[in-house]
């Protein structure tokens, strides 16, 4: 599926349609240059999964990740600073990609090869100043 939103509003409202069909175990990897709007979408996904105050949602960049509550738990991280899968294997990302949550990773890319065997792709692309393409994808 291709979609071009035209605003922030409408990347956050695509995130939070986006998450009323997740489920607990659902694995979302966020693909995107600096500015394409991962973090505004992943704040759409904390409203649609009816996390309180999601607007505060941000991203994790110094801590790699953020635990949010909602209809289930949401497991917000971002990639950003890690260099290649190595750092990430220190932390047991086995208990989010495979809990009882919803986990969403931002630069995914950098740790395709250890991501789930069924995930959902979403990669955003900077179209303008202000739209962005989402194209999501699954891989089963």
């Amino acid at each position: 599926m291709k979609i071009i939103s035209k605003s922030v509003e409408e990347t956050m409202a695509l995130g939070a349609k986006f998450a009323k069909g997740l489920k607990m175990g659902d694995c979302v990897a966020l693909i995107g240059d600096l500015g394409a709007g991962k973090t505004v979408f992943t704040k759409g996904v904390a409203k649609g999964l009816g996390v309180k105050n999601s607007r505060y949602v941000n991203s994790p960049t110094f801590v790699i990740i953020k635990e949010y509550e909602g209809r289930f738990p949401l497991y917000h991280f971002d990639l950003y600073r890690l260099d290649g899968h190595s750092g990430f294997d220190d932390m047991n990302y086995e208990e989010y990609f495979y809990g009882d949550g919803v986990t969403v990773i931002e630069w995914a890319d950098k740790i395709r090869e250890i991501l789930p065997k069924r995930y959902i792709e979403v990669k955003l692309t900077v179209v303008d100043e202000n739209s962005r393409r989402v194209e999501i994808s699954r891989n089963l």
